[in-house]
C-alpha cells in the first residue's frame, strides 16, 4: 500500500464512527488544553511577581525581623512577624553603610478603614519621607509625606489609587478628604501613581502614614519598650554595590544584637535577587504540580484510544482477514491502525492547543489573571499526545496484525 492508501484508509475509517471519534478524541484535547493553560497561568504568575519584585525598587536590600536557625532558614512565626529591629537599627544603618543612596524604614499592618459611610481592609504602612526614592513611588496628585510630618507625629496619609477608587470613588479627588485607621481620622494630602499588581500585597492598595504615628497610635513599642519596625529598606547606590552593602548590614545588625554565629541572627538580609530567585523557585514548582495535574488527562485520553482501537479491531476482524488473503502483509496492518490511531491523537492535539490558548486568553480577560502561552508548553503538550496515541495504538495494531486470516474471515 502506498502512503496516499494508508491516509485515504485513516479518513474513511474515522469519519465512518464520527462520534466515536470525536468522544475518543476528547481527552487528548482536554489534556493538551488543560496542561497548555495551567503552565500559562504559572508562567504568567512568575512574570507578574517578578515584575512587581523589580517595581518595588531600584537595587534594593530588605531587612526583615525573625530568628533563624541555619543560613536562609526562618523561624518563630513567620518572616517579618517578630519585633527584632527598631528605628535605632535603621539610624544606625544610615550612619554607617555606605554606598547606599536611600534607607526607609517601614512598619505595615492591615487595617479596617472608613471613609464617607465606605470601608475597606487594606495594608497600612507608616514610613519616611525616604520610601518613594527607595521603592520608586511616583505621585499622582498631592505630595508624599515630608520628615516635618514624621517629626511632629502629623494624622495624615497619602493612599495608592485603588484605596482611592475603594473608599472615596473611582478617579476622585481625595487630596483634602478625612479618612479613619482605628478610630484615628487622618487626612489626605496626596495619592501616588498607579503602579499597577494585584492580590494581597497590591502596592496601589496601600496608604502611607507617618512611621511615628503609626508606633505611638496604632501598634505601641516591642517587648523591651523600644518603637520597633517590620522592615528596613536600603537603596544601594548602584548594582555593582549592592553585595557590599548586604555585607555591610549584616555585619553591622550582628554586632549591634551581639550575636556571634551568623546562623542564630534574628533578622534576614535579601536583595532583589535573592527575592526574585525565591520567588521563581516557587512559582516554577507551582507551575510543575498544575502541569502534572493537568498531564494525567492525557494519559486518561491514551486509554481511552487504546480501548477504542481495540474496538475497532474486533469490529473489523473480517476486514482484516480479507485484506491479508489477497495479499496484505502484517505490516500493512499494523501501520493502518497504528495511522489511526495518531492520527486521532495529532487532530485531537491540534484541537487541543487552540482550546488551550482560548482558555489562557479568557482567563486574562474575563478572571484578571496574567497568563502566558510558551511555544515550550505547546510543543511539550502536542508532543507528549502525539507519543500517546503511538504508545497506546501500537498494541491494537499488533493485535490486528497478528490475526489469523482464516479465523479472521470465519469471524461473525
Amino acid at each position: 500500500m502506498t502512503t496516499a492508501d494508508f491516509f485515504e484508509e485513516t479518513y474513511w475509517a474515522l469519519s465512518a464512527n464520527k462520534v466515536r471519534s470525536f468522544l475518543t478524541m476528547l481527552g487528548i484535547i482536554i489534556g493538551v488544553g488543560s496542561v497548555i493553560a495551567m503552565v500559562a497561568i504559572g508562567q504568567g504568575s512568575q512574570e507578574s511577581i517578578q515584575q512587581n519584585i523589580q517595581s518595588i525598587g531600584s537595587n534594593l536590600i530588605v531587612v526583615s525581623p525573625g530568628a533563624q536557625r541555619g543560613p536562609g532558614v526562618e523561624v518563630s512565626g513567620g518572616l517579618g512577624s517578630s519585633q527584632t529591629l527598631t528605628m535605632a537599627d535603621e539610624e544606625a544603618i544610615a550612619q554607617t553603610v555606605t554606598p547606599i543612596q536611600a534607607i526607609d524604614a517601614e512598619l505595615s499592618k492591615r487595617y479596617q478603614v472608613t471613609a464617607k459611610g465606605t470601608n475597606t481592609n487594606t495594608q497600612v504602612v507608616g514610613t519616611t519621607s525616604q520610601y518613594p526614592t527607595v521603592r520608586n513611588v511616583t505621585m499622582e496628585s498631592g505630595s508624599f509625606l515630608s520628615d516635618q510630618q514624621v517629626t511632629s507625629m502629623a494624622k495624615v496619609a497619602v493612599i495608592g489609587p485603588t484605596t482611592r477608587d475603594d473608599l472615596f470613588g473611582t478617579g476622585a479627588d481625595a487630596v483634602g478628604q478625612t479618612l479613619r485607621i482605628n478610630g484615628i481620622s487622618f487626612n489626605v494630602i496626596g495619592v501616588t501613581q498607579s503602579k499597577g499588581g494585584s492580590g494581597f500585597f497590591n502596592q496601589d492598595d496601600m496608604i502611607f502614614i507617618p512611621i511615628s504615628v503609626a508606633q505611638h497610635y496604632l501598634v505601641g513599642p516591642n517587648a523591651d519598650g523600644q518603637p520597633y519596625v517590620s522592615t528596613i529598606a536600603v537603596s544601594a547606590q548602584d548594582a555593582a554595590s549592592m553585595a557590599s552593602v548586604q555585607q555591610q548590614v549584616t555585619n553591622l545588625l550582628l554586632q549591634r544584637h551581639h550575636i556571634s554565629d551568623p546562623t542564630l541572627a534574628d533578622f534576614t538580609v535579601q536583595n532583589q535577587a535573592d527575592i526574585v530567585a525565591t520567588a521563581s523557585t516557587v512559582t516554577n514548582t507551582f507551575t510543575m504540580l498544575l502541569a502534572s495535574i493537568a498531564g494525567i488527562s492525557l494519559v486518561v485520553g491514551g486509554i481511552g484510544i487504546m480501548n477504542m482501537m481495540l474496538t475497532t479491531v474486533t469490529e473489523r476482524t473480517r476486514e482484516i482477514g480479507l485484506r491479508k488473503a489477497i495479499g496484505a502483509k502484517r505490516t500493512d496492518i499494523s501501520y493502518q491502525f497504528l495511522m489511526e490511531a495518531t492520527a486521532l491523537t495529532f487532530i485531537g492535539g491540534a484541537i487541543g492547543v487552540i482550546a488551550g490558548w482560548a482558555a489562557s486568553w479568557i482567563l486574562a480577560m474575563f478572571a484578571g489573571l496574567t497568563t502566558q502561552v510558551s511555544i515550550f508548553s505547546v510543543l511539550l503538550s502536542f508532543g507528549v499526545s502525539a507519543g500517546i496515541g503511538i504508545v497506546f495504538g501500537y498494541y491494537p495494531a499488533r493485535r490486528a496484525a497478528r490475526l489469523n486470516p482464516i479465523d479472521a474471515l470465519r469471524y461473525e
